[in-house]
């Protein structure tokens, strides 16, 4: 469970809550439902314009993936694996990767080690992973384009609604009573637009790049470190280098007497 997007969520709610009724205002007043139509509504069937329908449903799915951690390991686990990985090959040679590649979980790692022991050549395997790589890539840009495209709508379809709800007052202004009734409609769809890009398309986006970023990260660690298992180098070396993609105060998380031999 991802603590920060539950509390991002949550406290939003909280927060929107607050700011109404500390006004003295009622909940209710904020309900319009002809609003939420036109905001919400529009923003969804706009932004559903813009993608197949599969590649729109699998966008508002990938919402759920923010409260979840993400089935990767940790750069320091990939590391350690990596140089458990480069003390075999180079006790044993290439070939003892196969056997030990069984125990490997991810299969992004688990296919670069089998191209390592079918003896593939360097500018092969990492053209190869790349590859995999832009298109793993691909795929999570799709989802969270998806909000992206939500958020540009909202406040379009918010203001949308705001022009309809000034044009329907000033079409009745003989009627007094309507208004009020009409002057909400046209500002509280305004309040919709804002809420859906600030409370959810932003966040629910920043999340998912942000994950994105970090499976990227730890896929171009394994490929580094593989190629220089391939090319022979000395354990020792590929931990120092792989230490590299980590920050200052992780890396004295991989303890010495884990890491490779001299």
């Amino acid at each position: 469970m991802d603590i920060a997007s539950l509390i991002s969520i949550g406290g939003g709610i909280i927060v929107i809550v607050f700011g109404i009724i500390s006004s003295g205002a009622s909940i209710t007043t904020y309900i319009d439902y002809p609003s939420l139509i036109i905001t919400f509504g529009g923003a969804f069937v706009a932004s559903l314009g813009c993608f197949k329908m599969p590649e729109f449903v699998n966008g508002l799915k990938g919402a759920a993936l923010i409260f979840k951690e993400p089935p990767i390991p940790s750069a320091e686990e990939i590391i350690k694996t990596i140089v458990n990985l480069s003390n075999v090959a180079r006790k044993e040679g290439l070939l003892a990767l196969d056997e030990a590649s069984q125990g490997i979980d991810d299969p992004f790692l688990r296919k670069g080690v089998m191209l390592v022991v079918d003896g593939t050549d360097p500018d092969l395997v990492r053209g190869i992973m790349e590859t995999e790589l832009d298109a793993i890539e691909s795929r999570h840009k799709l989802v969270w384009s998806v909000w992206d495209k939500l958020g540009e709508m909202g406040p379009a379809w918010g203001m949308i609604g705001t022009l309809i709800g000034l044009i329907n007052m000033l079409g009745s202004l003989s009627d007094v009573s309507t208004l009020g009734p009409n002057m909400a409609v046209a500002l509280i769809t305004t309040f919709y637009g804002s809420v859906l890009v600030n409370y959810l398309c932003t966040p629910i986006s920043g999340k998912l790049q942000e994950n994105n970023a970090n499976e990227i990260s730890v896929k171009t660690i394994m490929v580094e470190g593989l190629l220089s298992i391939q090319a022979g180098e000395n354990p020792r070396v590929i931990e120092e280098k792989l230490k590299t993609f980590l920050s200052p105060d992780k890396r004295d998380g991989i303890s010495g007497d884990e890491g490779g031999e001299a």
